[in-house]
């Protein structure tokens, strides 16, 4: 069983910046392959950004290209999302996701999650 506890989430001003970190329990975070996902009130969870194993190959949504980036630590058992140039349609739950097939930015494909948190943006 794999446990992911997200933080770093808050309230910030559009064009500013925060940095999300899901840590991970067990000995199986090197096998997985990780991926952040968001959800908005009334609206479905979206594909954010996803990580294979080494951390050699992402993927990101077109919304946020260029402005997110994900990293792993593997030795840290830690996935970050760092946001840049927040929008204020960036405001959600922000999730992280841990799954067996890499890169995918399908919400099934991914077999543990985290609680969420928070991220406001103020226009």
């Amino acid at each position: 069983q794999v446990q992911l506890i997200e933080s770093g989430g808050g309230l910030v001003q559009a064009g500013g910046s925060l940095r999300l970190s899901c840590a991970a329990s067990g000995r199986t975070f090197r096998r997985l392959s990780m991926g952040w996902f968001r959800q908005a009130p009334g609206k479905e969870r979206e594909f954010v950004a996803a990580i294979n194993l080494s951390g050699g190959s992402t993927y990101y949504a077109d919304s946020v290209k260029g402005r997110f980036t994900i990293s792993r630590d593997n030795a840290k058992n830690t996935v970050y999302l760092q946001m840049n140039s927040l929008k204020p349609e960036d405001t959600a739950v922000y999730y992280c996701g841990g799954g067996y097939l890499s890169g995918s930015s399908v919400v099934d494909h991914y077999t543990y999650w985290g609680q969420g948190t928070q991220v406001t943006v103020s226009s």
